[in-house]
């Protein structure tokens, strides 16, 4: 670390230069390249993709994303405007992205409301932006004083969907501040955003470039930015405060750098190879969604780490003494370097937390159990567009479509059945028939056959909205009641699709995954603790905090996003969590929690090995490190609220959850319940057995270990 710290020092130009090279070079392939991002997923094997490949060959014009356009008539009576409609329809189907177009249905219960389904040729996935924008376009010429016209969808809802974050500028303005009130100085609260964002304009270009060859969703480069900002920023502002920490003390710029590097670097270097290795850890899954997200991710903290750890040294050498206020370069001048002991409020925190071990551990401990306990209310799935921002031309459609239709128009379900015998036509038929008197079920449309009879479709509108339970049990009902007992005799093949449908199996396949996870990231990240610290303690009480910090996270997200309280503040509704978010937030929580574990530990464990004095190390690590892990985690912390502002409902998911996972974890975890139960523990603390210790190989995170 010391050579790597020298070279950007006294090369500081050279290092410059080859960052600049690389983010022009990395951007201007992606521009050349364009993106390639998308949502799409396999699930072979269930029910929903068994049903979607018997429509692609029996219905292939019926076979892609359907979405809905829906008219208002502020006269009340939209069979006025037929005449009008009609031509315009025609001009919708005539586009090259559009399979079908189906004459327009008119509400019984409110004549001023009716909608058309458009069926594209392909999913909503695989649909360009133009493809979906030219049928807006021809649609939205209807549009008068008189006829409202609003789109409903997954296809449609694509073009709403935010590409950036507006609340993303507050955050930057907010981490500015923090910064300037912990440095004094403007250079030094320059140097952690300039990295950081300097970082995140080539990770976006890089995993535009990764779009082409790996399958990475939609919302991967806002969420990279997120995750980008926080660990860059972090990651820059603990080597700054070790290298203003060591000018203070009088050592020369380029010691005072290559000290810094040397000692908190390796943290950082440490730190971010724990948040790779919890992100990666989604390979394991076996799920290209989750993969692409999982490099793109670890391909974005790996750059700002590089950058932390090159470019910030190489800044640094530029910047000199000015990183330090004017008042601290005063203070130096004129009374000479500052005692490396530290006083104030964080030694005295310090030592009230070591008199008080065990209140202050059972008291933070029932905090964050309070916060965790709406997680047992948890419901995965997919929310669907009654969740989008009020006005929005989804959400209008959707509550258009439920007010006149039904609140179950908003998702139908597709039962289909592979015939080959007029036997499996009866079948479909019988089962049509049980179905129309099932409680949940709203309505049920005739048993349609493809031109060459080997593929039949009923369309089931359930009295529920897409995303409620009782639409998932109406779904586990077809499947496992009325199927059955339709096909006794003909065992004939049918399955239920749909998009709501398809988001349950999507969901039940991930939710069976996350225990695995789970094991696979815990013993990863103990693993990693034990070889760093060589305790098995440690890393134990490590992956309890992890899980505590996982627990009261979720518990927040249930609370704003599926209770309600609150959501209206951010512009989103109520309804359930998106199943992929859990895995993808444990992910990212574990390596952002092992962040701070890294940092805390890694001081007190330098105090260890120096003193051998338990109670003391903790307190003397608690007390150096205290401050600046606050202040990182006031600027994740503004950083990932700033997000959940962005108008996108899984980014403000990810935005509350993950924010405020690090304020219970900086504030309570790390500042009170790690260092009350370290000082419970004592000594074993630092306990491992010595045939482990023999096994385990010795890494230096601490420049004191080096040979």
């Amino acid at each position: 670390m010391k050579s790597l710290a020298r070279f950007s020092v006294r090369r500081r130009w050279l290092v410059l230069v080859i960052w600049i090279v690389l983010i022009v070079g990395v951007n201007a392939a992606a521009q050349a390249a364009g993106s390639a991002y998308s949502n799409s997923f396999s699930l072979p094997g269930t029910d929903s993709t068994h049903a979607l490949h018997l429509l692609e060959v029996g219905f292939p014009h019926a076979s892609g994303d359907s979405d809905q356009i829906v008219f208002h008539s502020s006269n009340g009576a939209l069979r006025a405007d037929a005449a009008a409609i009609t031509p315009v329809l025609s001009d919708v189907k005539s586009l090259s992205a559009v399979g079908s177009v189906s004459p327009v249905q008119y509400s019984t219960t409110d004549p001023a409301i009716g909608y058309v389904t458009v069926t594209f040729t392909k999913q909503a996935n695989l649909l360009t932006t133009k493809e979906i924008q030219n049928v807006v376009d021809v649609a939205s010429k209807l549009r008068s004083s008189t006829l409202q016209v609003d789109f409903g969808g997954n296809a449609f809802g694509q073009l709403s969907s935010p590409k950036g974050s507006p609340g993303e500028g507050v955050g930057l303005l907010l981490t500015a501040v923090v910064l300037f009130l912990a440095f004094g100085s403007l250079w030094a609260m320059l140097l952690p955003l300039g990295v950081a964002l300097f970082a995140i304009g080539i990770a976006s270009g890089a995993t535009t470039l990764l779009s082409h060859g790996l399958s990475i969703a939609q919302f991967a480069p806002i969420l990279g930015s997120l995750i980008g900002l926080g660990v860059g920023i972090d990651y820059a502002l603990f080597i700054v405060t070790r290298a203003r920490q060591n000018l203070r003390q009088g050592m020369s710029v380029e010691d005072a750098i290559v000290t810094a590097v040397n000692t908190s670097g390796r943290a950082v270097l440490f730190a971010g190879a724990t948040v790779c290795v919890a992100l990666l850890g989604m390979l394991v899954l076996g799920f290209s969604f989750l993969d692409g997200l999982g490099v793109a991710a670890s391909v974005t903290v790996l750059i700002t780490m590089l950058a932390a750890l090159t470019l910030l040294p190489s800044l640094l050498a530029f910047q000199k003494h000015r990183v330090l206020s004017r008042r601290e370069r005063r203070r130096l001048a004129n009374e000479g370097p500052e005692a490396a002991l530290v006083e104030g409020g964080w030694q005295r925190w310090a030592l009230y937390v070591s008199r008080h071990p065990r209140s202050l551990s059972l008291g933070s401990l029932v905090v964050i159990v309070l916060i965790a306990l709406p997680i047992f209310t948890l419901n995965l799935g997919i929310s669907d567009q009654g969740s989008d921002p009020a006005g929005s031309t989804t959400r209008v459609a959707y509550d258009y479509l439920a007010q006149g239709f039904g609140p179950g128009s908003n998702g139908p379900l597709l039962v289909v059945g592979d015939v080959r015998t007029s036997a499996d036509v009866a079948t479909m038929t019988s089962l049509a028939q049980s179905l129309r008197s099932a409680p949940d079920v709203a309505s049920v449309g005739p048993v349609t056959l493809n031109p060459a009879k080997t593929v039949a479709l009923v369309t089931v509108i359930s009295k529920s909205s897409p995303q409620s339970r009782t639409t998932t049990s109406l779904i586990d009902a077809i499947r496992s009641q009325y199927v059955p007992r339709a096909t006794a005799t003909t065992h004939t093949a049918i399955y239920v699709g749909g998009s709501r449908a398809l988001s349950d199996d999507f969901s039940n396949i991930l939710d069976s995954k996350i225990p695995l996870f789970l094991v696979v990231i815990v013993l990863l990240g103990c693993l990693l603790l034990m070889v760093a610290f060589r305790s098995v303690v440690i890393p134990l009480v490590a992956a309890l905090m992890n899980l505590l910090a996982v627990g009261a996270s979720f518990g927040l997200v249930v609370a704003v996003f599926q209770w309600g309280w609150g959501s209206q503040l951010i512009g989103s509704g109520s309804g359930p969590i998106e199943s992929y978010l859990p895995i993808i937030m444990i992910a990212i929580l574990f390596g952002l929690s092992m962040d701070y574990q890294v940092f805390l530990v890694s001081r007190m464990h330098e105090e260890w090995v120096n003193t051998g004095d338990n109670e003391m190390s903790i307190i003397h690590g608690q007390a150096n490190t205290g401050r600046v892990i606050t202040a990182a985690a006031l600027i994740m912390i503004s950083v990932f609220f700033s997000f959940a502002f962005g108008g996108q409902r899984i980014i403000a998911e990810f935005g509350i959850g993950l924010g405020g996972a690090v304020l219970l974890d900086a504030f309570i975890l790390r500042t009170i319940l790690v260092p009350s139960l370290m000082h419970y523990l004592g000594r074993a603390n630092w306990w491992m057995p010595s045939w482990l210790d023999r096994v385990v190989p010795h890494v230096a995170v601490e420049a004191g270990e080096e040979a």
